[in-house]
């Protein structure tokens, strides 16, 4: 194989195109599409929820697969077969041939996605200078930002001509954006064979990392899902506020990424980690008890930021626990986006419950949210505490 080594920037411009594909469009995208695909009478409403989660399980399979998958092919490989089968569920969505045919083609851009996100990076940073490595990082994750905020712009102008142009359209951009990452991957990005002991975690402060990404899937989910709703039904302000009010989530999507991973170079991961946690807190109890807009703007920015914004630093978290050793970085990455996609999951249909059964109560719901948030803020004592006399090392 050649060894062959892109300018870093291209290969940091690959790595977003990636996360915006796999991650940011195959997810996010479809949000907006769900009124216009129960008006079209493509599906009936429930089966447009089913094929919702569709993406979510395959997504979860490709955080299992996608390390195996780059060891047989190479992760570069990998990546661009990745984001070329993205491109292709785009197209196969736009014929509605049946709920099973819909259904395995989103589960097929979950899956892709899952892969993107566990080998992305790590193809990436390792050709990086180390100094803005958390710059980087947010860099590449920034396609999550952006992927949120064109499902609130892009995709309702591309609805305007059509619902099934929409798909074609997101299977050009797709194409598109998998052309420009096309040489950016390293071609020597191959994971090194896996050590025997693999699995095992080689730093007690892993763990911590594990039970805050957990904490930290479970308490984004309801604003993520809910918050549209909660403005324009809840708050009775109407669709039109409610769009509005999601594209300031989305500003705040498109900041976090880089935001967060400047602010990991300044003042390092672990604080930048406990600031991140406390402005979601404050912003979350902001939302869940004021109603004032000129609060709830920068309260919805900051949660905005969030989701895609403690990517970068996890995985920072992750890389700085089992430095020097690359293949156990990756299988511990890989554990962690299972981790977070499966609480995500559980998460989801466990609010879904609450809403249906509290009869819309969504203060309740981000208020469950703050509380896991909390949790996470303050499991390090939790940890330390059950740990014993940790070394400060371990929880850094």
């Amino acid at each position: 194989m050649s060894n062959t080594t892109p300018h870093p920037i291209h290969a940091i411009v690959a790595g977003l195109c990636a996360s915006l594909v796999g991650i940011g469009l195959a997810r996010f995208a479809y949000t907006p599409l769900v009124p216009a695909l129960i008006d079209a009478h493509w599906f009936a409403a429930n089966e447009v929820i089913y094929l919702g989660a569709a993406n979510l399980v395959g997504y979860l399979f490709g955080a299992f697969f996608g390390r195996p998958l780059a060891r047989l092919f190479s992760a570069r490989r990998s990546l661009q077969g990745m984001m070329l089968l993205v491109a292709i569920a785009f197209f196969a969505c736009a014929l509605p041939v049946s709920v099973l045919w819909f259904f395995a083609w989103r589960f097929v851009s979950g899956l892709a996605g899952g892969v993107i996100m566990v080998l992305a990076a790590g193809a990436v940073l390792p050709y990086l200078p180390g100094a803005r490595k958390g710059l980087a990082s947010g860099a590449i994750f920034l396609g999550l930002g952006l992927g949120i905020a064109a499902s609130g712009t892009l995709v309702p102008l591309l609805l305007d001509v059509g619902l099934r142009q929409t798909w074609i359209g997101l299977g050009v951009i797709a194409l598109l954006l998998t052309a420009i990452s096309w040489s950016g991957w390293p071609s020597d990005a191959v994971t090194a064979p896996a050590p025997a002991n693999d699995s095992a975690p080689r730093a007690r402060g892993l763990g911590l990392v594990y039970v805050q990404y957990a904490l930290m899937a479970v308490g984004l989910v309801p604003m993520m899902i809910f918050l549209v709703d909660y403005v324009a039904r809840g708050l009775a302000w109407g669709t039109h506020s409610a769009s509005l009010l999601w594209v300031v989530y989305g500003l705040g999507a498109i900041a976090g990424p880089v935001t967060y991973g400047a602010l990991a170079d300044r003042i390092g991961l672990a604080a930048s980690n406990r600031l991140a946690l406390i402005g979601q807190l404050l912003a979350i109890m902001v939302l869940a008890l004021d109603t004032r807009a000129t609060l709830l703007v920068p309260a919805i920015f900051i949660i905005g930021s969030f989701p895609p914004g403690i990517v970068p630093v996890t995985l920072g978290r992750v890389q700085q626990q089992l430095a020097g050793d690359p293949s156990a970085q990756g299988a511990a990455w890989s554990r962690a986006t299972i981790i977070f996609a499966l609480f995500q999951a559980l998460a989801g249909y466990a609010y879904s419950y609450l809403f249906a059964s509290t009869h819309g109560n969504h203060v309740l719901l981000f208020c469950i949210g703050g509380a896991a948030i909390g949790l996470a803020l303050l499991s390090e004592g939790l940890w330390t505490a059950m740990r014993g006399l940790a070394p400060r090392q371990a929880m850094e």
